[in-house]
């Protein structure tokens, strides 16, 4: 199995953007290290106290100068928020930074209301999963210099490597964003975090939906990741009290007090009113947890598991353990239950 990660940046506690930023930097280098196959950093809008991710195409120009070998990219660019042709530009950026080793990660989301008019963004679409479709086409469009001759957009050009243009993902939550994936003929991941029961079917519907070669930067073949809440620690008991901050943010998220900072291990356990039950070795057929947790040889099994019910090779990380180094410590753990190989063997 590949392993890879997404990372959210957040601030930890007493922090500030820049604290959350070598944070990142550092999850690179060390994911890096560990044999990780990319890493990805998230944007996110109206949420600064807590995540600092909000330009990814920023951020990813600064790992870029600490990484050499590890793919880098976005999960995700909100293409409903952009120009496709500036996405285009700023990504073939990237490539000339990092160049063949950039995955451009698009999905939608609308932040909070305030963020959205800030962004120009409206809120309303008529017609969403098209308006989707067309953006996504423009941007693999601009960045594979695919538009033909006579189009208006035929001379416009993008920065570029010479050694690939960044490859296109779509990402997505729901059933209709693997359809596009695959009406498209694109590589799909699926946010498992945020609505884990709807992945079976949203992985289906991609592959049911894939059609080579409708756009250039798509597999042969249809080629999905699953992206999962995941902490590892030394025991189960361990991990579970590492995975705590992430259900008592589930629990807010429910009652729509997201609150100033992601609790710590702490104040998780006094929200919850105790430490979560270790995530079984074993899942039921119909479970699909928004977060995982074991010691090195349960979550092997575990994501596993997720792997083989959806039909993928590779699962994504999601990285939001407030704690720097229990991140870090996760994270290696999680390298070793997986039997990654280190860049230094």
């Amino acid at each position: 199995m590949d392993l890879s990660v997404v990372d959210l940046s957040p601030v930890p506690a007493d922090g500030t953007a820049a604290d959350a930023f070598a944070n990142t930097v550092a999850a690179a280098e060390q994911a890096e290290r560990l044999g990780y196959s990319r890493f990805w950093v998230a944007e996110h809008h109206g949420r600064t106290d807590r995540l600092a991710g909000t330009t990814p195409e920023v951020l990813l120009g600064r790992l870029a100068a600490a990484t050499d070998g590890i793919r880098l990219g976005s999960g995700a660019i909100l293409l409903n928020h952009y120009s496709p042709f500036k996405i285009a530009e700023a990504f073939g950026t990237l490539d000339g930074l990092a160049p063949g080793r950039v995955d451009v990660g698009v999905g939608r989301a609308n932040g909070p209301a305030a963020a959205d008019r800030a962004l120009g963004t409206s809120r309303r679409v008529e017609t969403p999963n098209e308006d989707h479709e067309e953006r996504i086409r423009a941007l693999v469009s601009h960045l594979y210099d695919d538009y033909p001759d006579g189009h208006e957009y035929a001379d416009l050009g993008v920065p570029r490597s010479g050694d690939g243009p960044p490859v296109p993902w779509v990402l997505g939550s729901s059933p209709s964003s693997g359809q596009i994936a695959g009406e498209l003929g694109l590589r799909y991941c699926f946010a498992a975090f945020i609505r884990p029961g709807f992945a079976e079917r949203a992985l289906v519907a991609y592959r049911e939906a894939f059609d080579p070669g409708v756009l250039p930067g798509g597999p042969d073949e249809p080629t999905g990741m699953v992206a999962v809440n995941a902490v590892a620690g030394e025991t189960d008991a361990a991990a579970a009290r590492r995975r705590a901050p992430a259900e008592a943010t589930f629990r807010r998220m429910r009652r729509g007090e997201l609150g100033d900072s992601t609790p710590s291990v702490e104040e998780a356990i006094d929200e919850l009113g105790g430490v979560p039950e270790p995530t079984p070795a074993t899942l039921d057929a119909d479970e699909w947890p928004r977060s995982v947790s074991g010691s090195p040889e349960t979550i092997s099994g575990i994501l596993d598991q997720f792997a083989d019910r959806l039909g993928v090779d590779e699962v994504m990380i999601q990285h939001a353990v407030p704690d720097h180094e229990d991140a870090l410590e996760s994270h290696a753990l999680l390298a070793e239950a997986v039997g990654l190989t280190s860049r230094s063997e």
